[in-house]
């Protein structure tokens, strides 16, 4: 792979992961979900990657992001954009300020629900002439088929469609490197534990 997302030219973007979107999230197990959006945190707050968080409507059902979050990224947290209700994030100003202030054309996006709050900024960033990957396994939607259609239609956009392990794999570049090294502990500790040791 000629042109692979690194931890310096990328930045971590987790749209709406709160309590009342997961219950959204009915095609993946909550605890897979989990783990994989607190990799993702854990990624990009322990090799610096940029990481920008987003909520939409804290005050009703959608309720606060996960707590997980707030004790990984302190500082990401206390700058979250909290959006008013719009959609997509990519057209709230806000955010995309957000986003261009890191000075990365290459964003990684996971978000809750993917049919809705990640497919359109995913697009819509594509649009701006970003490279974007969206992880699937990081977020979720009412129904497969739900899920399904938003992959299909984030690919035909010209998103790249990735999952938690590979995206992480594809940061670490070299496991022996001290970035491959803490992206593995990262992917040990919150996802493959279970599997190696169960």
């Amino acid at each position: 792979m000629r042109n692979p997302f690194t931890a310096d030219d990328a930045a971590m973007l987790l749209i709406d992961h709160q309590v009342g979107t997961a219950k959204l999230a009915r095609n993946i197990d909550h605890a897979h979900l989990l783990a994989n959006a607190r990799a993702l945190a854990r990624t990009a707050a322990e090799t610096g990657m940029p990481l920008v968080l987003t909520t939409s409507q804290e005050d009703r059902f959608q309720g606060p992001l996960f707590d997980d979050l707030q004790q990984i990224a302190p500082d990401a947290h206390a700058a979250r954009v909290e959006r008013p209700g719009v959609v997509d994030a990519w057209t709230y100003a806000p955010f995309k300020d957000a986003v261009v202030a890191t000075g990365r054309k290459r964003l990684i996006m996971a978000g809750l629900t993917n049919d809705v709050c990640t497919v359109y900024p995913a697009i819509s960033a594509i649009e701006d002439g970003y490279e974007v990957q969206v992880v699937v396994d990081a977020g979720g939607s009412p129904t497969q088929e739900a899920d399904d259609i938003a992959v299909a239609r984030m690919r035909q956009a010209g998103v790249t469609i990735t999952s938690t392990n590979q995206v992480m794999a594809e940061l670490a570049t070299d496991w022996a490197s001290p970035t491959g090294q803490a992206i593995q502990g990262i992917m040990y500790e919150e996802i493959l534990k279970p599997l190696v040791e169960g």
